[in-house]
């Protein structure tokens, strides 16, 4: 896999291809950066960006990983003591995960966006943001948006301007954080600063089909042990025909196959013996004319996902 596919893999939108095609021919190692809220769990939602970090360190890209404590304290996430210790946590997890650590720049917050300059440049994109333009970009991201807090809407602005004040090249995060990265765009230029490219991935399904939401116990968590794992997996929907709305080929898309060359469902001799597949795609057509079962597919997703995280359920210990 060349190296601009290795950055479009598994991702909803660039925006733009253009100037990703343009900033890849003018620097050999461009910087990324995704922000991380430390606001909880990390979950296979938060991985799939980590995986696109890891497919960019492998295109050449220096990365910057923002580790956000003041914007989870400024979005009601906990103090800022108690999100610190959760940035700490999540550092952890994600170079369990496979982000190479020698590569890899991790920043808090609160190392920088407390000084001057980093203020003043929040103040003045303050006076060219209108009110409900903050707040659309904070629908997808916010707690509590039908009653919003100042802090809330000074909350898209500091992360635009963390996009300059790091400099970096390109913006990554989920497609919930696209409008963020609209002001960003529309914005950084009038204030001096280079426009970022951004690349958006999708955001998974909970395991039941529904959005992902901790009430639901729908999600799996990097610290979940493989009890837990097989559990929520076996109970995972998982419907023959459904494709787009199918955690459970979602997690073999984003998660599995891009750690593994091949991938191999275990099935008993009476049902076939082991079927083996190269590519994602080939699965996924062989799951549609209904050659692998729904449970034979879970089984398998079970074992390898397990096998990702056991490197993170050994850090955590």
């Amino acid at each position: 896999m060349d190296r601009l596919e290795l950055v479009k893999r598994n991702v909803e939108e660039i925006v733009t291809e253009e100037e990703l095609q343009e900033l890849l021919k003018k620097k050999e190692a461009p910087r990324a950066y995704v922000g991380y809220e430390p606001s909880g769990k990390i979950h296979m939602g938060h991985v799939l960006t980590v995986n696109k970090l890891i497919d960019l360190q492998k295109a050449g890209f220096k990365i910057t990983v923002l580790l956000a404590d003041v914007h989870a304290y400024l979005n009601k996430k906990g103090t800022l003591e108690e999100v610190r210790k959760i940035a700490d946590y999540n550092r952890r997890c994600f170079i369990a995960l496979g982000l190479d650590e020698n590569k890899t720049d991790f920043v808090y917050g609160s190392d920088f966006q407390l000084g001057a300059e980093y203020m003043l440049n929040v103040l003045k994109l303050s006076r060219i943001v209108t009110l409900n333009r903050a707040r659309r970009s904070m629908d997808e991201v916010g707690r509590a948006m039908d009653d919003p807090t100042v802090s809330q809407m000074v909350y898209p602005l500091m992360q635009a301007v963390d996009i300059s004040m790091l400099g970096v090249d390109i913006a990554v995060g989920g497609i919930d954080q696209r409008k963020i990265h609209m002001l960003a765009r529309e914005n950084l230029k009038g204030l001096g600063f280079d426009t970022p490219i951004c690349i958006h991935t999708p955001i998974l399904l909970g395991l039941d089909g529904t959005k992902m939401a901790s009430s639901k116990d729908n999600f799996i968590s990097v610290d979940d042990t493989e009890a837990e794992i097989s559990r929520k997996i076996k109970k995972a929907y998982c419907k023959i025909g459904d494709v787009e709305e199918n955690p459970i080929l979602a997690l073999f898309r984003y998660h599995i196959f891009p750690r593994y060359e091949t991938i191999v469902i275990e099935r008993p001799e009476k049902f076939g013996g082991n079927l083996i597949y190269a590519s994602y795609s080939d699965m996924e057509s062989s799951f549609m004319a209904e050659k692998v079962h729904p449970m034979d597919l879970k089984n398998s997703a079970a074992k390898y996902i397990n096998a990702i995280l056991d490197t993170v359920r050994k850090v955590l210990l």
